[in-house]
């Protein structure tokens, strides 16, 4: 059949313009983290950061004094995305950034000032076991998942950083599990820090993925041990504050990182133990939506007055993505296990906090340029500078949401109402 190209000649601006809006319609924009992203080289090896900071209104990098410009805690992050768009070029780099902060003895430095030299002082930055081992390990587990295959020399380099780790994990790791009574509460004295609930969950996390390569029974009492620990940390019911919450460490919950019921979802996974999966859903279906209710909080406190669970101090601020993230994280992972759409609608209800869904209803999040502001101060305060952790953590959680499709057509739904927030 001939086709009159003259007559369909009108229509392809049309179609062009069509095209393009869809396109826009796509909520996670890696514009803004490229940006973010320096390609380095360390003694003949390629190497990619992520600068920590970026300021409003330039918006150019800035390094601290203090820390440096680039940091594992936010590199092993970004490489996740770009693990997941299949940005591989960068990830790997990023990968041998990574690699390049590890320690003699197992544990990870975190950062690193302009010349490359490692920051090996700075209280945050010290070779132990803390956050940034424990990000590193994740972003390393599941990098090697990629590159198994495809890099066999990178994939070897990257199991051997794993197992170094591990092999120092196992020799530190070393507790008895008792309980103690902390102001009237019974908290684990096991865990991390004692009670540091929140960096156990990114443990589990953390052996969850190194399971699934290396089936270690170490990794599995590890898991089990410190899944227990965190149960002990909730706290409420359905119907008494704090509504099955986590704390987060002692008495305390925060927002950030507060991935407790993600980390019980994938310790189930693992171990098909539902006591795991019913204290995660518990926390997600009774604390989450208060939040929602009260505006979303940054931390607070709890006290006991004659057996009962009380407040005893609160700040609704400082507002990060980090929190809304690590929220968006265990509904999805719990819409993933049940099969249960109300759980994928529950995360879309949570990340329209980056569209204007929060106390000072301010956009947080921009899909066309993948910019992510750092935080809300105040009611009528937003800081508009755009750093790596803001913009990674909301490109993670939109990412998620728009890998679920009850999730992605829930928010698209759900932020017609806050105006152009792509930015047509």
């Amino acid at each position: 059949m001939k086709i009159n190209c003259k007559k369909y000649f009108y229509i392809i601006p049309f179609l062009f313009l069509f095209i393009q809006c869809q396109a826009q319609q796509r909520l996670t924009n890696p514009d803004h983290l490229n940006h973010l992203y320096e390609s380095i080289e360390v003694k003949g090896v390629e190497m990619g950061i992520t600068h920590i900071y970026c300021d409003y209104p330039e918006y150019n990098w800035t390094g601290d004094d203090d820390e440096g410009v680039a940091c594992v805690d936010d590199v092993a992050r970004a490489l996740l995305y770009y693990l997941r768009t299949g940005d591989l070029e960068r990830a790997k780099k990023q990968i041998e950034f990574v690699l390049y902060m590890q320690n003699e003895n197992g544990w990870f430095y975190n950062f690193v000032w302009d010349d490359n030299k490692i920051n090996k002082t700075h209280q945050n930055s010290v070779a132990e076991a803390n956050w940034w081992t424990w990000r590193a390990m994740v972003s390393l587990v599941e990098g090697y998942n990629y590159f198994k295959e495809i890099d066999k020399p990178l994939s070897e380099k990257i199991l051997s950083s794993i197992t170094k780790t591990i092999d120092v994990m196992k020799k530190e790791f070393k507790y008895g599990k008792e309980t103690t009574n902390l102001d009237g509460f019974i908290r684990p004295t096991w865990l991390p820090h004692k009670f540091a609930a929140d960096q156990s969950a990114l443990i589990i996390t953390t052996l969850s993925l190194y399971y699934n390569i290396v089936p270690d029974e170490f990794a599995i009492k590890v898991i089990n041990d410190f899944a227990e620990g965190i149960i002990l940390m909730q706290e409420g019911d359905e119907n008494t504050f704090p509504y099955n919450a986590f704390m987060s460490w002692e008495n305390q919950w925060h927002a950030w990182g507060n991935t407790q019921s993600y980390a019980l979802l994938k310790a189930y996974e693992i171990t098909k133990n539902k006591k795991y999966l019913h204290s995660a859903l518990k926390e997600i279906e009774n604390f989450y939506p208060f939040l929602l209710k009260r505006g979303f909080l940054n931390e607070f406190s709890i006290k006991k007055n004659n057996g009962e669970t009380l407040l005893k101090e609160e700040r609704q601020f400082s507002q990060i993505a980090y929190g809304i993230n690590s929220m968006v994280m265990g509904t999805l992972e719990a819409a993933k296990i049940t099969g249960n759409k109300k759980y994928s609608q529950l995360a879309a209800t949570i990340a329209t906090w980056f569209f204007g869904n929060n106390p000072a209803k301010a956009q947080m999040y921009f899909p066309k340029t993948g910019m992510g502001y750092d935080g809300i101060s105040g009611i009528n305060d937003v800081n508009k500078n755009s750093g790596a952790e803001s913009t990674i953590e909301a490109l993670l959680a939109l990412q998620a949401i728009e890998n679920n499709e009850t999730a992605s057509k829930a928010l698209h739904e759900l932020i017609k109402n806050y105006g152009d927030i792509y930015g047509n």
